[in-house]
């Protein structure tokens, strides 16, 4: 594994948050982002990591993280893409976190990290590893 970190698809923050308002937007927000997954071939899972191999892009199921998206233990893989698939990964900063867009088979797939996350790692290790092929 070259680079990893705790991610959910976008929305799920909002999801999360009191009253029914944010809870509707937040739970549309997250269905558009499975639906865009499943499109691309891929499954979100509710706490999942996002891994780079040499030759994959893996979501991985992991337990429930703790404070702040860290830790979580690995329990199975989820689904993958071969890096041949995967077009882009972008990351974007937040106020307290990160968005995270996964571009796979031409379909964007939006996900969210905590600030903490080293998306960013993994979005400059993709992109040498692309570079070099």
């Amino acid at each position: 594994m070259l680079a990893a970190f705790v991610a959910q698809a976008r929305g799920a923050t909002t999801a999360k948050m009191g009253g029914v308002g944010p809870s509707a937007i937040g739970s549309m927000k997250t269905g558009k982002q499975r639906h865009a997954a499943e499109e691309a071939g891929l499954q979100l899972a509710n706490s999942m990591a996002l891994a780079l191999t040499a030759s994959r892009l893996l979501v991985l199921g992991i337990s429930q993280p703790i404070a702040l998206g860290n830790g979580g233990d690995v329990k199975d893989l989820v689904s993958a893409a071969p890096l041949t698939d995967v077009d882009s990964i972008e990351v974007k900063r937040l106020l307290i976190g990160k968005t995270v867009t996964v571009t796979v088979r031409g379909v964007p797939i939006k996900l969210e990290a905590s600030g903490g996350a080293n998306a960013k790692g993994l979005a400059e290790e993709f992109a040498r590893m692309k570079a070099t092929a």
